[in-house]
């Protein structure tokens, strides 16, 4: 596995670095062809946050993007709870790929509900923010029950995606009571 180390105003020693290289070399191991990783350390700069070191990895292959964050007040122990979240979502990870080859034990998810509208969801055009990062991606066809898959693998609450069935746009999103929301254009 390929693994590349940033990090801003946070020491990366010879020791945290070979760290970083087992566990991650580990982790990788969970799902086969996860090709590439990027690790980012850096210190929050507000004092009143208690848990200042931060690390967050983002791990490319197998076609999917599986990304942690976590925060502690030491460096190792922010990669250790990194570490935890990304077995738990490569895990997540694998028993999808395991389910989706056997299509006896295949479940797909139940149809999202009917979307609806209250006036508590229109925000006035007064309370809109401006736009402070704008983001460029290639979107990939693929199905209702991926996105979901990818949205949970990011740790998202919405992924866009070019839906394979009807090949527009559409959007996945966590509801409030759990279940997946789906916003398919027309």
């Amino acid at each position: 596995m390929d693994i590349a180390i940033r990090a801003k105003n946070v020491e990366v020693t010879e020791q945290l670095r070979s760290s970083i290289e087992e566990k991650l070399t580990r982790v990788g191991r969970i799902v086969d062809g996860m090709q590439q990783a990027e690790v980012r350390l850096f210190e929050e700069k507000n004092p009143r946050i208690s848990e200042r070191e931060v690390c967050e990895v983002t791990l490319h292959g197998h076609g999917h993007i599986v990304r942690a964050k976590a925060g502690a007040p030491d460096v190792s122990v922010a990669l250790d709870r990194v570490v935890a979240k990304l077995e738990q979502r490569l895990g997540r990870l694998k028993g999808k790929l395991l389910n989706r080859s056997h299509p006896r034990r295949n479940g797909s998810l139940d149809s999202p509900p009917a979307l609806t509208t209250t006036d508590d969801d229109i925000e006035d055009e007064q309370d809109q923010s401006a736009i402070v990062k704008t983001k460029q991606f290639a979107i990939k066809p693929m199905t209702p029950e991926e996105a979901s898959l990818q949205m949970d693998l990011l740790g998202h609450g919405f992924f866009l995606f070019t839906n394979a069935d009807t090949s527009r746009a559409a959007v996945v999103y966590r509801r409030k009571d759990g279940h997946v929301g789906l916003i398919d254009a027309t």
